[in-house]
């Protein structure tokens, strides 16, 4: 069995949650007002999508649950945000 030390980070624009190799084990997504997506990308802006989420204007927050030891990103976590206001905490360690 696996044990880190899980920290979080709230992101509200596109960028880096955490800058090295670490594993993503859930997050709490918050609409903004309008319809948009959440886009995890390991390597920055321009690396590998590993995750993407719909969101609609004025939604719910809702809560991302990963299972085992939740999807490993190489060498970092990069968050693309779109839809006005939509934030995510991302859980990793």
């Amino acid at each position: 069995m696996m044990q880190t030390d899980v920290q979080a980070v709230t992101v509200s624009t596109p960028s880096s949650a955490y800058a090295a190799r670490t594993r993503v084990r859930g997050m709490v997504i918050a609409p903004g007002s309008a319809n948009g997506t959440v886009v995890f990308k390991d390597g920055g802006a321009s690396g590998t999508t590993l995750m993407t989420f719909s969101t609609v204007a004025n939604g719910e927050p809702f809560n991302v649950l990963i299972p085992a030891n939740g999807v490993l990103f190489e060498t970092s976590v990069y968050v693309d945000l779109t839809g006005t206001g939509t934030a995510v905490t991302v859980f990793y360690g």
